[in-house]
């Protein structure tokens, strides 16, 4: 069943209820500012009577001032009114953009793995830079000149009707049959302004992976595919872009020529009228200005529903966003405090999709200050059963406990805080070494640091720096996979939590370097109950206890020697890694 989304109206009213007042009232100025204009043509038929009476006698030219007076004092109101309502809404789109923003970044934090698991990074941060530009933009913009531009169509439509109803039907009809065409030019390019931001998020995507990941590109010669991946993509957004941009660029010439349609109509009708002795030639040139006004907010209204389209499709792709469930929470009753490290599983099974089962019926305890390695082929569910245990995902039946509590009672967010991690894939950001080695924990002191840099052996490395501790890691500092990867063991060593995870720390550098590496988990595991994830199985030759996964289930457990005596599978296992050397 598909999932039902907010509506655009009601995702307005969820997450831009601060902002309604501001819009109500940028609308009423809009309202105000579009009143004014319309006095401009009644005035302007009393001046040329005027004139015209005064051909045949003298011009009342104190009767003239008052009126050109007047005029003045009301467009200058009315640039007034246009002036604010301009200001509220610049002001209204951005600030609502601000905190879309805002919300946005605050839905990541809450979303659960799942989420970036079965989503395009690229498509997350469209949703971020190009959605909510195109929004803010087009509000900005499109909001004030549609209201104004439609309370100029219904006032001009009732001034003109009170002056004169065969010349009023004349404007209308004449704009009308304009008007149908391009109500069904609006209905048939909704389509494309959608289709438009989700290939623009497709083509953000794929640059992005292609540009990260632009080694291994170079490495397998796929610069020809990547290139042709990328115009069938591109294409796509250009066909959608033009289509989209070619039907709301043609309504500008349309109403064009709707308008200079309407003059010569109106034109023409007046002039019978003035022969016929029916109206006055005051009448019009009042009409004339009718037909300016009238025709010109026709065209702005629809350039205004052209840009709200566009809005509306990067507007809904926002709300899909933050309208996606949050990480389930259970309710806490149970705390960890002063852990000492014991984790319990009991009967655990797991499955990403329904019907299918990846940890099944999974049993084992693990004693405060134990190093228990997980093992097994590739796909045999040992890094799930870690994303079980850190409540990344909730799991279908069993139990996890930390020190007898289940981890179904105690917040997620304290189940992590008691845990630190070594992954395989290395993450620094761009700040200085300090910060990276105080990731979140800035109230650690400067000795803690320089003690942990020191007890994994890269203390040394880091004073040969720049400016050593202090230096900023960014793209002119060059460091190998092992120098990132101690780092990471320092940072964890900083950190000192109850218990470790180490997910594969040692499968992505030389022999040489694995064993520096090993040294230092050395070090950050003494004392620490620690999980170890290795394909590498020499590196878990001094584990407590090894567990060995098979298809989801656990199919052996012991000592190192224990399970080479029982010429099992992890004894095929682990001498199947020097096969290749005794060929």
């Amino acid at each position: 069943m598909e999932k039902q989304h907010t509506s655009i109206v009601a995702g307005i009213k969820k997450y831009g209820q601060p902002y309604l007042r501001m819009m109500v009232i940028a609308i009423i100025l809009a309202i105000l500012g579009s009143l004014a204009t319309l006095i401009g043509p009644n005035q302007l038929s009393k001046i040329t009577n005027l004139i015209t009476a005064g051909l045949h006698g003298s011009i009342n030219l104190t009767k003239i001032g008052a009126i050109v007076l007047l005029l003045a004092i009301v467009y200058l109101v009315g640039a007034f009114f246009s002036y604010g309502q301009g200001y509220l809404m610049a002001t209204v789109s951005q600030k609502f953009t601000q905190d879309l923003r805002t919300k946005i970044s605050h839905k990541i934090n809450q979303l659960p793995l799942s989420y970036f698991d079965t989503h395009d990074e690229g498509d997350t941060l469209s949703r971020v830079t190009n959605d909510l530009d195109t929004f803010g933009q087009s509000l900005n913009q499109s909001l004030g000149t549609l209201v104004s531009s439609l309370v100029l169509i219904v006032g001009t439509i009732i001034m003109m009707t009170f002056t004169n109803w065969i010349m009023s039907v004349t404007a209308i009809i004449a704009a009308a049959l304009g008007m149908i065409g391009t109500m069904w030019l609006l209905s048939h390019s909704q389509q494309y302004f959608t289709a438009q931001q989700n290939q623009l998020a497709d083509v953000s995507g794929f640059v992005e992976e292609v540009y990260s990941g632009q080694a291994v590109v170079k490495t397998y010669n796929d610069k020809q595919h990547a290139r042709d991946t990328f115009v069938h993509l591109n294409t796509n957004l250009y066909n959608s872009v033009w289509k989209s941009q070619f039907l709301s660029g043609i309504m500008q010439p349309l109403m064009t020529f709707i308008g200079n349609f309407a003059y010569v109509a109106v034109a023409v009708v007046g002039a019978l009228l003035v022969l016929n002795h029916t109206i006055t030639i005051g009448v019009v040139v009042a009409f004339i200005v009718y037909v300016k006004i009238f025709t010109q907010p026709l065209s702005q209204v629809t350039q205004a529903f052209a840009s709200l389209q566009s809005a509306q499709a990067a507007l809904r792709r926002v709300f899909e966003f933050l309208d996606e469930p949050d990480e389930k929470e259970a309710a806490s009753t149970e705390h960890l405090n002063d852990v000492k490290g014991q984790i319990d599983f009991d009967d655990v099974s797991f499955g990403y999709n329904k019907g299918t089962q990846i940890i099944k019926d999974f049993s084992a305890h693990i004693k405060p200050g134990q190093k228990v390695a997980i093992v097994g082929p590739t796909g045999s569910g040992k890094t799930t059963l870690i994303s079980l245990l850190m409540g990344f995902y909730p799991f279908n039946q069993g139990s996890i406990k930390i020190d007898g509590i289940d981890t179904h009672n105690v917040p997620k967010t304290e189940i992590r805080d008691q845990f630190d991690m070594v992954l395989q894939d290395t993450w620094l950001f761009e700040d200085t070494i300090m910060n990276n080695l105080k990731y979140n924990q800035p109230e650690i002191d400067d000795e803690r640091v320089y003690a942990a840099a020191k007890a994994v052996g890269i203390d040394h490395f880091i004073k040969t720096l720049p400016n050593g501790y202090d230096t900023v890691l960014n793209d002119s500092v060059s460091l190998s996979v092992g120098q990132k990867q101690l780092l990471t063991i320092a940072r964890a060593l900083v950190r000192n939590k109850p218990m470790l995870i180490l997910d594969e720390a040692t499968s992505s550098v030389d022999t040489r370097t694995e064993e520096q590496l090993q040294q230092a988990m050395d070090v950050l595991t003494k004392g620490r109950t620690s999980l170890v994830i290795a394909h590498r199985l020499s590196t878990i030759k001094n584990a407590d206890n090894i567990l060995v996964l098979k298809d989801g289930q656990l199919i052996e457990s012991g000592t190192h020697d224990q399970l080479m005596s029982q010429n099992g599978f992890y004894a095929n296992l682990y001498n199947s890694q020097f096969e290749s050397l005794t060929a």
